[in-house]
Formats: structure tokens, C-alpha cells, sequence
């Protein structure tokens, strides 16, 4: 028996701790503290251990900040941007902003952040700490999710105790195949969505995760968001195939004649 998709007002979807880290692992961030407006950052990473990392060139403002700091450490604010992989007329679909304390890495731990901080984000700026870059370490004292008009606080344990999503990494390649190949699919999967909407509304990919789909109504003013959700969750990447699939099997299905 296959199922039907849930009505979006039932979807199921990641906790606000997994969706603030699922944000932080996008690459768009900047750091921001006392007369410095955004700095640009090399790469940031939270790690599966629970440290938040930042490469900045050494010199830089922010790491002059931190070496001149009375107590060795500078207040800061790490904002991290989330752009939707396909082009919209707003494109930017959630903030994630790391409060807490900027410290060097100590030498004696550097080589040891630097792996935690390669297996979640291998970014190339890593090969360049001591050579130019600077590893630091962000001392968490506040996260704050802002997503959909508002702004939610995640308690910092439970921000560093989640994971984010395991469809992460391929989010953006799949949403943009979706939208370049499959408009018909996008067609089927808004119909089969209980709300009501104008004919010349157009349909695009907004965001993927471990629960389903969510899409981006474009109207002539303004825009809605819908979540059309897989019939079971999926754990990891492999099993992402076979939700898509059941999925529009299962608009087919609830949508006859499309």
C-alpha cells in the first residue's frame, strides 16, 4: 500500500538545533565585532566534537582584533548565510547567528582541530593555517535561527548536541536538477498540495532535507513556502532515490489524470 503525501499542515521537519546547524554548514559567513562589519571569513566549521572553528588570513582585522583584545579574546559574532541554490526573486532562506568569545587555537591543538575541522568542511583555506591563516576558535555563548520573517534562540548545547541534515552536501545539486529538468514534477508536486493559488503562480525548488521537499510558490506579489514531505524520513543520501520516487508515485496517484 503506498502512501499519500501528509497535508503540509502535518509535515514532519528538522528541529530548529538540527536546522541552525544544517545553516552553519553553508559556506556564505562573516564575522562581525567592535568596528569590524563583516570580515570576511576563509572557512568556518562546527565540529562533531562540539568546537565552532574560523580560518581568517593573519592579517586581517579580525585576527589584529583578537591579538590586540585586553583579555585574549574578542566578543564576536559569527552570521552565516543560507541562499537557496536556485535563482529566486529572495533568495536568502535562513541566518544563523554564533555569538560567544574569538581565541587563537592553542599550538599544542592545532593540528587536531584542523582534522575536526577538515571531516565536516575540507575547505582549502586549511592548508594555508601558518602560512597567512589563522585558526580560531569561537567560545559559544548564544545562537540565534532566523528563517521565514522569524527569530529563534537554540540553547548552545543543543545547537552543538544536533547534526545537520544528511542531505546537506548534494541539497543544491539536486534542487537545481529538479528545477532545470523536471518542471512537470514540480508541476504535480504543488497540485497535490491543499491550497488554493493563482494559475500563473510559479512553482520553484526551494529546499530538500531528510523529511521532503519544500517549495517556493512565486506569485505576482509576494510568495508562499510549501512543504511536500516524503513518506518516511530518509537517514542518509542512498536512500534519497527511492523517497523521491514513492513520492511522485504517490502524487500520481492522489492527483488523477495528471
Amino acid at each position: 500500500m503506498t502512501r499519500t503525501p501528509r497535508p503540509a499542515a502535518e509535515a514532519l521537519r528538522p528541529t530548529v538545533a538540527e536546522r541552525a546547524r544544517t545553516v552553519a554548514a553553508r559556506p556564505a559567513a562573516a564575522v562581525c565585532a567592535a568596528g569590524i562589519d563583516g570580515s570576511r571569513v576563509l572557512g568556518h566549521a562546527t565540529t562533531a566534537d562540539g568546537q565552532v572553528l574560523l580560518v581568517v588570513p593573519t592579517d586581517g582585522e579580525v585576527c589584529t582584533a583578537v591579538a590586540h583584545s585586553a583579555d585574549g579574546d574578542l566578543a564576536a559574532l559569527l552570521l552565516v548565510t543560507d541562499h537557496a541554490p536556485v535563482p529566486l526573486r529572495d533568495p536568502v532562506r535562513a541566518q544563523v547567528w554564533l555569538s560567544g568569545w574569538l581565541t587563537p587555537v592553542p599550538e599544542p591543538n592545532a593540528r587536531a582541530a584542523a582534522v575536526a575541522f577538515a571531516e565536516v568542511a575540507p575547505v582549502g583555506a586549511l592548508l594555508d593555517v601558518g602560512r597567512g591563516a589563522t585558526l580560531l576558535s569561537l567560545d559559544l555563548a548564544e545562537v540565534v535561527l532566523g528563517e521565514c520573517g522569524t527569530v529563534t534562540e537554540v540553547q548552545p548545547e543543543e545547537y552543538l548536541a544536533a547534526a545537520p541534515d544528511p542531505l546537506v552536501g548534494l541539497e543544491a545539486a539536486a534542487l537545481q536538477h529538479l528545477d532545470v529538468a523536471h518542471p512537470e514534477e514540480l508541476a504535480l508536486l504543488r497540485t497535490c498540495v491543499p491550497r488554493s493559488g493563482a494559475a500563473d503562480d510559479v512553482v520553484r525548488p526551494l529546499g530538500l532535507d531528510r523529511y521532503g521537499f519544500r517549495l517556493r510558490i512565486e506569485q505576482r506579489r509576494g510568495h508562499s513556502d510549501v512543504r511536500v514531505p516524503f513518506a518516511e524520513p530518509v537517514s542518509d543520501p542512498d536512500q534519497l532515490g527511492a523517497a523521491v520516487h514513492g513520492l511522485m508515485c504517490a502524487a500520481r496517484r492522489a492527483c488523477p489524470g495528471r
